[in-house]
């Protein structure tokens, strides 16, 4: 288990992604596919890897899973580490964030808590009080109905020396620029938009050192080129990438709601793994769109 200050510089060191979560036929977790999964994925040169995040369905998730899931996780990693998606509610999120350090998880990503809009003071109490549940490190995912003012992120880190990162999945320039501007180094930067290729360079622009890869569930090679590119300045590598992969890929995300975790497990099964089906209330692609997802993996077939 890492410290707050270990994982913080892990999290830094490269292109990070989240593997989905493995089901079996009657939709509980599968813990050999998923392993073997994780012990591939780990081979690439991604620092961490998040157990139970959202593109591994945490919002489909039973709290009392999420910590077999990180303990899964762990013991196919080798030396990766692994950070476990935590949230709900604050009481539930304390309960999770406990379980999960317990399990063995080096960190913890605190994603949007359960569905109502809350004033900053709510989100300055929910965060705080997740924080000081635990020793490991704490991220923040704001996005959505988590959208932390500069002031709230700014009393959290004075009052939270373990919380060590921020994830922005707003999409919103302006406030994480003068987030980076405010807090400088105390935090590390991680871009968590959909298919987070697209808005890559933005967010290296605004102070961000890297993102989360979803399609490096399945294309890690080709997530790692991209990466790679980015950080070299070599847009006219990046620019190829974009027209080959990721344009298409973003027409067939882009198909139905949901898409954007279905098409990734997808890309896992047609990789060879029995990741099983998506949960309800997501649906898995068509027949025909899952051959359009095959002919793109093409060359990146494993």
């Amino acid at each position: 288990m890492m410290t707050p200050e270990e994982i913080k510089v892990a999290l830094g060191a490269g292109l990070l992604s989240f593997p989905v979560t493995h089901f079996d036929k009657e939709g509980q977790f599968q813990p050999e596919s998923y392993r073997r999964h994780v012990e591939w994925l780990s081979g690439f040169d991604a620092p961490v890897l998040f157990a139970a995040g959202g593109t591994g369905e945490f919002f489909s998730l039973s709290p009392n899973e999420v910590p077999g899931i990180v303990s899964a996780a762990k013991e196919a990693a080798g030396k990766t580490a692994i950070v476990s998606g935590c949230g709900f509610g604050t009481h539930v999120g304390v309960e999770m964030a406990r379980a999960v350090e317990k399990a063995g998880a080096d960190g913890i990503l605190l994603l949007p808590h359960y569905m109502i809009d809350a004033p900053q003071e709510g989100l300055y109490q929910h965060v705080k009080r997740i924080c000081q549940s635990v020793g490991i490190g704490v991220m923040v995912y704001n996005r959505d109905n988590s959208i932390l003012a500069v002031d709230t992120l700014k009393r959290l880190c004075d009052e939270c020396p373990n919380l060590i990162g921020f994830k922005d999945g707003s999409g919103d320039i302006g406030l994480v620029r003068q987030i980076t501007a405010t807090m400088g180094d105390r935090l590390m930067y991680l871009g968590g938009m959909p298919t987070a290729e697209l808005f890559a360079e933005a967010y290296l622009g605004a102070g961000f050192t890297t993102y989360s890869s979803a399609v490096f569930n399945f294309v890690p090679g080709l997530a790692v080129d991209f990466y790679k590119s980015l950080r070299a300045g070599n847009r006219a590598r990046c620019e190829e990438i974009l027209k080959d992969f990721f344009y298409p890929f973003m027409a067939i995300r882009n198909r139905r709601k949901g898409y954007a975790v279905s098409a990734i497990k997808a890309g896992v099964r047609l990789q060879g793994f029995d990741a099983g089906k998506v949960r309800p209330p997501l649906d898995d692609l068509t027949a025909e769109e899952e051959d359009m997802l095959l002919k793109l993996i093409g060359p990146w077939k494993r």
